[in-house]
């Protein structure tokens, strides 16, 4: 019995420096740089990142083998927001029962060195409806002194036919916090747009109002007469009721955002204007493809869409592409620093999570200066040779 406890022990400090090691890996950019930003090389969050302890079961007499008693899937679509001058995300950790819950990964850098909190966050429920499932919040430092996470609720359509376990109704579920780890819940969002499954809060008030960036949709998976970037108000959070929502950013046919598309992150403010990080997604023969793109809204009236360049942004790209939902790249949070830098969290395929960074600057630069979609091919054609000949007169 001593032998056999000396073993457990031996192996058990193996897996102890493995995920060690893991945790404090260094990242540094990809040699790849396009002007506008800088990948990571490694993923920074990954199920492998998840505690020990919240996986292992260390008592040699109740797990004489040493095995994994909960399994975890993937870490991905993390708010993100700086924390006592660390880098913390509010991590998507996806069990291997397919229950989705949020936890709080922190950098003292913002590219690597991110290990989870203690435990995950509790979040309160609803008596009337508690969640059945929990993702993709996003984290708002909001100027009435209160941070506000709003996620998709999930929960079982109580219309759907007899038999059918798989028709859902989506919602916005809203907590608010001032540590990270005392959680607030709040109503869930109320609309009259069908379901909302991506909402995002502005970070100031406009007009004495609450902002709420939507996506209003008519059923969980299928769009219909839904779409587009939406924008609310709302005039007290405990009664969070959407008013006067209307679309401002919407789906166009043979765009990347032709079948659905959502904000990312709460916009950054800049002199020239409310920078915003999106997603697309379209339709492919190999599925559903999503991919970041970038706008930008008036200073005054955030509705008003002054700058959009054509196409993706950011795209899957290498082993990006492949996870649980392949082709996928999603983006919910994003951090700006006091000097201008911006690190920008992003999840590849419903799997892992990534860092990329910027500045403002350039972001601002990208944003209005690249050329704008035409929406044919013969105007793209036209948009390149015009760059063309303009370098010939440069060079």
């Amino acid at each position: 019995m001593h032998k056999q406890l000396k073993i457990q022990h031996q192996e058990l400090d193996k897996l102890m420096m493995k995920h060690e090691a893991l945790l404090h890996k260094k990242n540094s950019p990809c040699t790849i740089y396009n002007g506008i930003y800088e990948r990571y090389t490694n993923p920074i969050v990954t199920a492998d990142h998840v505690p020990l302890t919240w996986r292992y079961d260390f008592d040699a007499i109740s797990n004489p083998f040493q095995m994994e008693r909960i399994g975890f899937n993937a870490t991905f679509n993390a708010g993100a927001i700086k924390w006592n001058n660390n880098y913390a995300l509010c991590v998507r950790v996806e069990g291997n029962d397919r229950k989705s819950f949020f936890a709080i990964a922190e950098s003292p850098n913002g590219v690597d060195n991110f290990i989870f909190w203690e435990k995950p966050c509790v979040i309160p429920q609803l008596k009337d409806r508690p969640d059945t499932n929990a993702y993709d919040m996003r984290l708002t430092q909001h100027e009435d002194g209160w941070i506000y996470g709003i996620f998709c609720t999930e929960r079982k359509d109580p219309n759907a036919p007899e038999g059918d376990t798989s028709a859902a109704v989506a919602n916005a579920g809203i907590v608010r916090t001032k540590d990270l780890l005392n959680w607030e819940r709040l109503p869930d969002l109320i609309s009259n747009s069908g379901q909302q499954r991506n909402v995002v809060m502005h970070p100031e008030f406009v007009n004495g109002k609450y902002a709420v960036y939507t996506r209003p949709q008519d059923g969980f998976i299928q769009v219909g007469a839904g779409g587009g970037i939406g924008l609310g108000y709302i005039t007290d959070m405990t009664n969070p009721l959407v008013e006067d929502e209307k679309i401002i950013n919407n789906k166009v046919y043979h765009t990347i955002f032709e079948l659905k598309n959502g904000l990312g992150p709460s916009p950054i403010k800049t002199e020239k204007g409310w920078l915003h990080l999106a997603h697309g997604v379209r339709n492919t023969a190999a599925g559903l493809r999503y991919t970041l793109y970038m706008f930008m809204t008036d200073l005054n009236d955030i509705s008003k869409v002054t700058h959009q360049p054509a196409g993706h942004f950011m795209g899957p790209i290498d082993e990006e592409r492949i996870g649980d939902v392949s082709n996928v790249l999603f983006s919910n949070g994003w951090i700006e620093d006091a000097d201008g830098k911006v690190y920008i969290y992003y999840a590849s395929s419903d799997t892992r999570m990534h860092v990329a960074t910027s500045t403002v600057d350039k972001l601002v630069d990208y944003v209005m200066n690249s050329p704008k979609d035409k929406y044919t091919s013969a105007a793209s054609v036209q948009t390149i040779i015009d760059l063309i000949d303009k370098n010939k007169k440069t060079l």
